[in-house]
């Protein structure tokens, strides 16, 4: 227990190389979510400074707990239409409380139980999909704050279809600011100053804003019609106050909780596997989900739910994240923004910010892995294609419920017919010939198969149609080579009965070599064991062939006094 803390303890300890780089991303994820969390709450249907509270708290707190380096734990879009979706359910007081406790249970839960295994059932290709949808939603959900036209859809997708068919309703001096804003990013990006280019370009756009607005210039009209942080929400000038979520509403919060908790798990498994540590591995998943667990320290503080944001991560990484410590440094950020400069803060262009998010969610395409999916096959490509649609028009855990959902049928569809049955000629010396299973048997000969593929239903179905034919022949043995299969399906024993009992009336035998232990046992078990014959059964041993040879000889056995009769 002493050496975990020292390593812990060690794994925090700031690194000096780091701490400047660490700084700088901390400062401007501070910024660039202030106004973000704000918007959160609203999407929430709860006070925007509850938003702020939230940055205080979870993201420190998350980035303590979490196996991802950079994993940055807050407020996302989707969490919060859940979560107001969820409190609307609840009319009473302290209820947003109540349901960030529940939320910080479960996902404790699932990490204290190791429930990081789920993500197994997340194919490479659903991954690939959901992250760059996220991205793209990231990029298109900023285009209402960079042009200044808000489109009354509620999905991202709608709202930029609609902009374009309104693009002469633009708000042209916001578009100014924020292409100017954008553009200045992307140049800084290349310079040695890159570091620094999410907080140099907003504090331009700042400067720009308030020296095109001033009274003496031709252009202060048309300025003064951009948003700026000030007119989404006032930042308070406090720090939060201790809170008790109240017990009774504890209970009536367990259905929506699990909802909001699932999607903050979903988009966390996205950074876990989207984001490898510095040493190049990737994050410790049902450590994440512990560090998620972070939702049981907000709720003392009145905060909202949060999750593993991919936004927030690629914002932070974009702006040079080295370490844990840009997140712990950007609640401390958060805190003294609200403390010092909150004034300031306020008048930050909207637009400016929406270019920050539209580079973070241009960082945050995985285009290499897309190339790589695609080129893969046909049917990883779609379960890409697919899963990247559902993203951009459904709520996110549903999108990748579909992926998984998808990628088990199509996996399961591919193995029942990839199932081969192969016939092994024994050779006079050396090893067997292999060669395609014969359509039928041959009296008083042996015919040794081997199988390729899954054993479970559908591959059992397809595989009872390979065998061979068993009519016409009499006095043949049939050998199955089971060797590394540690379990078999109820309906693959149900075919080798079918096929023991074929093979009996017409006075020949089935074996089977190879045999695991637990194959045994459920062969025992469904009664099978009897009708084939212990006599029959070869289990396997540490020397490969061993097993085999036996068989070959007891069939040979078997066979020759009938042959030479």
């Amino acid at each position: 227990m002493k050496s975990t803390i020292e390593t812990k303890v060690q794994t925090l300890r700031p690194d000096r190389s780091n701490l400047k780089s660490d700084l700088i991303a901390g400062l401007t994820f501070a910024v660039v979510n202030v106004p973000q969390s704000m918007a959160h709450a609203l999407l929430a249907t709860v006070n925007p400074v509850l938003g702020i509270y939230t940055l205080m708290v979870a993201v420190p707190v998350g980035a303590v707990f979490t196996s991802s380096v950079y994993m940055n734990v807050s407020t996302t879009s989707a969490l919060s239409v859940a979560t107001g979706a969820g409190l609307a359910e609840v009319p009473a007081f302290q209820k947003v409380e109540a349901l960030a406790v529940l939320v910080g249970v479960i996902q404790l839960l699932a990490g204290v139980l190791r429930l990081g295994f789920i993500v197994r059932f997340v194919s490479n290709a659903v991954m690939t999909g959901f992250l760059n949808g996220i991205a793209v939603l990231i990029i298109l959900g900023q285009l209402g704050d960079l042009t200044g036209f808000q489109s009354r859809f509620p999905n991202s997708v709608a709202r930029t279809l609609d902009l374009l068919l309104r693009f002469d309703q633009i708000n042209a001096p916001t578009t100014i600011i924020g292409l100017l804003t954008l553009g200045g990013i992307v140049l800084l990006l290349i310079t040695p100053l890159r570091k620094f280019a999410f907080i140099i370009a907003i504090a331009a756009a700042t400067l720009l804003l308030k020296i095109l607005s001033l009274p003496f210039m031709p252009t202060a009209d048309a300025f003064a019609t951009v948003r700026q942080v000030g007119d989404v929400a006032t930042i308070p000038r406090s720090l939060p106050q201790f809170v008790m979520p109240t017990p009774a509403l504890i209970v009536t919060m367990l259905v929506p909780a699990l909802a909001v908790a699932m999607i903050g798990l979903i988009q966390g498994a996205g950074v876990s596997q989207g984001t490898p540590n510095p040493n190049g591995k990737y994050p410790n998943v049902s450590r994440d989900f512990f560090g998620q667990g972070a939702n049981l320290a907000t709720s003392f503080v009145g905060g909202l739910p949060a999750g593993g944001s991919i936004s927030g991560t690629a914002l932070l990484l974009g702006a040079g994240a080295r370490s844990r410590w840009a997140n712990i440094l950007s609640g401390l950020f958060v805190a003294a923004i609200v403390l010092l400069v909150a004034p300031l803060v306020e008048r930050v262009p909207m637009p400016a910010l929406a270019a920050l998010l539209i580079v973070a969610g241009f960082q945050g395409l995985r285009i290499p892995q897309a190339q790589m999916t695609w080129r893969t096959g046909r049917v990883p490509a779609t379960v890409m294609l697919l899963t990247f649609v559902a993203t951009l028009f459904v709520p996110l855990q549903y999108a990748v419920l579909l992926g998984v959902v998808l990628s088990v049928l199509l996996y399961v569809f591919r193995q029942s017919n990839k199932v081969v049955i192969t016939q092994w000629v024994l050779q006079p010396v050396g090893f067997p010939l292999e060669q395609p299973a014969p359509k039928s048997l041959s009296s008083h000969q042996i015919t040794l198969l081997h199988i390729y593929g899954s054993l479970f239903f559908a591959g059992a179905k397809a595989l009872e149609e390979m065998l061979p034919e068993v009519d016409g022949a009499t006095r043949a043995v049939v050998i199955i080579n089971l060797r590394g299969k540690s379990e078999i399906g109820s309906t693959f024993i149900t075919v080798l009965q079918r096929y023991a009992t074929a093979l009996h009336a017409r006075n020949s035998k089935l074996m089977l070599v190879g045999i695991d232990n637990d194959v045994r046992n459920q062969l025992a078990k469904t009664d099978v064991l009897i009708l084939i014959g212990a006599e029959n059964l070869f289990l396997a041993t540490p020397q490969i062939g061993a097993a085999l040879n036996e068989a070959i000889a007891a069939a040979h056995a078997w066979i020759e006094p009938s042959a030479s009769a």
